[in-house]
């Protein structure tokens, strides 16, 4: 039987230098998982306004369904500046209050949650009350909790992650990040297993995925670490390919594909989308089989 995975969060335009392109990390999550046959929704909200309806033509034309995607009258579509350093990783300018920091909870919403095998959800997209709320109240529908904690100063804090975390049966984090969490929650390990050992005592969390960048990614299940070196590829920039790196995973993960075999293809897709320009490239299942050049 087919999964069926839902996603909520931001859906925007990544106005690089050279132009826009379609991103927001939930949004890019849900196509991701769509491009692999996953039977994947994705709850959020845009303006009505032109670049609300440009996105919701970019979706369609993606065959990505938009049912689930809310119009905002009083709030515009979301819009963020994406700056790039010498090596190419990504800073981010986030426009406040948009669209997707007012998502209803809607009868369909629960519905539809209530079908999935999954739901994926991010600390960003809580950064306003409603937005938030919707979330937490969704969460007690979902089977299994997929929380991408994606931080993005300054809207986190303490309060608002130890509650996030507390719903996660499984959470996705980067480098940088779990530096902010070892910190914040005053874990003592002096290397990153032991860090996510505490981790997932503290939060009961079954399965934690850390990106390490160039360095590739590893993953704690059931007290074990699994490791993978990552794939070299030229980096075009950085925008989205954690996305990748975690649609891959949770696609792999719900298909029962050992753990070893998991990692790999999300690093192979992760460094795929690296070596593109953008946060959606176009490929196909071929990349989870063949060397990345």
């Amino acid at each position: 039987m087919q999964n069926k995975v839902i996603t909520i969060g931001e859906i925007l335009w990544d106005v690089f230098p050279e132009g826009k392109k379609a991103g927001g990390s939930s949004m890019n999550v849900a196509l991701n998982l769509h491009k692999q046959s996953v039977d994947s929704s994705f709850i959020s909200a845009v303006g009505d306004d032109d670049n609300g309806k440009e996105l919701l033509d970019y979706l369609a034309s993606n065959d990505f369904p938009t049912d689930l995607i809310q119009v905002n009258a009083e709030l515009p579509t979301s819009t963020v500046v994406v700056q790039l350093d010498e090596k190419h990783q990504a800073t981010y300018t986030i426009k406040q209050p948009v669209a997707w920091d007012d998502i209803q909870l809607t009868d369909n919403i629960i519905e539809a949650v209530k079908q999935a095998d999954a739901l994926v959800y991010c600390s960003l997209t809580c950064r306003e009350e409603k937005s938030r709320e919707t979330i937490l109240s969704l969460l007690a529908y979902a089977k299994t909790k997929v929380f991408d904690i994606n931080l993005r100063a300054p809207f986190y804090q303490k309060e608002l992650i130890t509650e996030l975390l507390a719903h996660a049966d499984i959470l996705k984090i980067n480098e940088d990040e779990i530096v902010w969490v070892r910190d914040t929650f005053d874990l003592s390990g002096n290397n990153d297993e032991q860090i996510l050992k505490q981790l997932c005592s503290q939060f009961n969390i079954e399965v934690i995925c850390l990106t390490l960048g160039d360095k590739g990614a590893c993953v704690l299940k059931d007290g074990k670490l699994f490791k993978h070196a990552g794939y070299k590829v030229q980096v075009a920039d950085t925008v989205g390919a954690g996305d990748a790196f975690l649609a891959t995973f949770i696609a792999c993960y719900l298909q029962g594909y050992p753990m070893e075999t998991t990692l790999d293809n999300a690093c192979k897709v992760g460094a795929f989308v690296a070596s593109q320009a953008g946060a959606n490239p176009e490929y196909n299942k071929k990349i989870y089989h063949m060397a990345l050049g």
